[in-house]
């Protein structure tokens, strides 16, 4: 069973006769509604077909509604696009007509854009191909000098090195898809460029005045908010590495190192991690990988990223279900290295609540035992969150009467979500008819053994006080 979690972005090439269903049975995880293009009808459409394939296939699948943010792009060219040259001029004017673009000047959508950077600042505008060093600040516009030229078209994205933009991470766009997300019943909402805390915070309390219920993921995209990365992923339920924005920030030499040092601190913090941007970027041209590209996503799942993200590759690629199989692969062949199922997560630390304290016991016993599976019964998740930071080749099924749950554990490393509901079995035959329905799976066979985890209190949040080891097929119990 593949431990590490597949998220796809739906786009053109997924609304596609039967690609979605395809992509569904491929076993994607989490499929993302990118709120940066096509409209809010788009992305409704798509999640309900989502949750009809659901309810056909009996299987929990999340959804990621990912808001766009602070836009800042150029803005459009009379012909569409330029030649620029190196050593030129070349005026950035937040005043210019948005199609009055030629070789010396463009127009840009964020207006504050003089104000946030200072001569000698440099510019990286469409991913860094496009060089400019700022020579001059007027009153609305930005005088550069091309260091790197080339072919610039319309609408690409402007950063400054270093970071220092100050745009709010959330718009007045990204407040209506908030809403809009939540109204279609998303299970996470994606923040885009947060700076510090205080940008997952406000997101927090406007998902709160809509009485919304999906967890938040923070878009690590800017250097800044690598300043308060770790009051940020305490502010979050999951962050998400997005490579592209930061990677032109903070330069990509710098982001192996920063990788891994984010995905190692959001485990640390009992969090979720995504790592994202172009992992398979070939394969929306091409049927097969690069090998590059197979050991950056080889490179995630050792680092013990939660799960790896396509965008373009499912979203606009000719090849949408082979860029899901081939990264599905990668991920379960790098699995099977014993170096990724020992811990020490929390070795050392204390425990504030029984239920944390109940989930990493189980994992250290069930790594010491043998264990064929650990079933974890859990109104909200947090338990197999707990249990998933701690690195084990043993499955953890979620067992859950809250469909909601099921959703959002489907982003969880090694953690499997299943229906059931406890409120109206005999307490004294749930043991049994979790066994049996490990059994009917045939994930556990007779005399494998299989850890349980429960609360006294049935259907009680945070309730998880105990902890069973079972032999399957046998009537003998070890309560510890």
């Amino acid at each position: 069973m593949r431990r590490t979690k597949i998220i796809a972005t739906l786009g053109p090439a997924t609304d596609k006769g039967g690609m979605l269903e395809r992509l569904f049975d491929a076993g994607v995880d989490v499929f993302r509604l990118n709120y940066s293009h096509q409209t809010q009808g788009h992305h409704e459409q798509r999640i309900i077909r989502l949750r009809e394939l659901s309810l056909q296939r009996k299987r929990a699948v999340g959804v990621i509604a990912d808001l766009q943010g602070p836009k800042i792009r150029i803005e459009h060219f009379a012909d569409g696009k330029v030649q620029l040259k190196e050593g030129a001029s070349f005026t950035i004017d937040t005043e210019l007509s948005v199609n009055a673009g030629d070789e010396k000047h463009v127009g840009v959508s964020y207006k504050n854009l003089p104000r946030d950077v200072r001569a000698g600042n440099t510019l990286l505008i469409d991913d860094g191909r496009i060089v400019l060093r700022v020579k001059a600040i007027h009153h609305h516009a930005v005088e550069c000098e091309v260091i790197a030229g080339g072919e610039l078209s319309d609408n690409k994205g402007i950063n400054l090195q270093g970071g220092g933009l100050t745009a709010d991470a959330l718009t007045t766009k990204d407040s209506n898809d908030l809403e809009h997300a939540v109204r279609i019943g998303a299970d996470f909402i994606a923040i885009s460029f947060p700076r510090r805390a205080d940008d997952i915070h406000k997101a927090r309390a406007m998902l709160k005045a809509l009485d919304g219920r999906a967890s938040i993921i923070a878009k690590i995209e800017r250097a800044e908010a690598l300043d308060d990365i770790e009051a940020i992923i305490e502010a979050s339920d999951a962050i998400m590495i997005a490579r592209g924005d930061l990677g032109v920030e903070i330069g990509d030499a710098g982001l192996p190192p920063v990788q891994k040092r984010l995905i190692q601190l959001a485990r640390s913090r009992d969090r979720a991690v995504i790592t994202a941007t172009q992992m398979m970027q070939s394969m929306i041209e091409h049927q097969m990988p690069t090998r590059a590209e197979v050991f950056d996503v080889a490179n995630a799942v050792l680092d013990g990223t939660d799960a790896v993200m396509l965008s373009g590759e499912t979203s606009i690629g000719k090849y949408p279900e082979m860029a899901v199989l081939a990264m599905s692969r990668i991920c379960e062949e790098t699995e099977k290295q014993r170096s990724i199922r020992v811990s020490d997560h929390r070795i050392n630390q204390r425990f504030e609540e029984i239920d944390e304290a109940i989930a990493m016991s189980t994992m250290y016993a069930a790594n010491h035992i043998g264990a064929k599976a650990i079933a974890a019964l859990t109104e909200t998740g947090s338990t197999c969150l707990w249990m998933s930071r701690i690195s084990s080749g043993i499955p953890i099924f979620a067992f859950t009467r809250h469909e909601t749950t099921r959703r959002r554990v489907s982003l969880y490393r090694g953690v499997y979500p299943i229906k059931f509901d406890i409120t109206h079995t005999d307490p004294l035959a749930v043991n049994r008819e979790i066994i049996d329905e490990l059994m009917a799976r045939k994930i556990v066979n007779k005399g494998d053994y299989v850890i349980i985890t429960k609360g006294d209190l049935r259907g009680r949040k945070g309730g998880t006080n105990n902890m069973k080891i079972i032999r399957a097929g046998e009537s003998t119990e070890h309560d510890i």
